[in-house]
């Protein structure tokens, strides 16, 4: 069973949606890639944008998963970033994009419905 990672990020605060969004999408995701490229199996980015078109402070500005196939996977994974150089070339780069005190990290349990099929 695989295993899936969420985590929301919030923006700096001098740092438009769209600048946010075109440096996460140009630059700190290849970091991401090379970082979780031996391990996951998928690593992806969801932006959101409130559907009343209201900011808040509180709000997280993207949602990243990172499913990794098993806990080993996961494992490893986490043991490799802990790695000195590693940790420093993803912190410095995440200072330069994310208000790095709203990062939060779950590990996600998963509860599906089966939804009735209109006719």
């Amino acid at each position: 069973m695989s295993i899936t990672v969420l985590t929301l990020l919030k923006r700096r605060a001098d740092m438009t949606k769209s600048d946010f969004i075109a440096y996460y999408e140009t630059h700190h995701r290849r970091i991401g890639e090379k970082v979780l490229g031996p391990w996951a199996i998928r690593y992806e980015r969801k932006h959101l944008h409130p559907l009343d078109g209201a900011d808040m402070d509180f709000d997280a500005d993207v949602v990243m998963e990172i499913e990794f196939p098993d806990e080993a996977a996961m494992a490893e994974c986490f043991a490799a970033m802990a790695d000195a150089d590693t940790r420093r070339l993803i912190t410095e780069d995440e200072e330069r994009l994310f208000d790095r005190s709203r990062i939060r990290t779950f590990r996600v349990e998963r509860h599906v419905s089966d939804m009735p099929q209109k006719s």
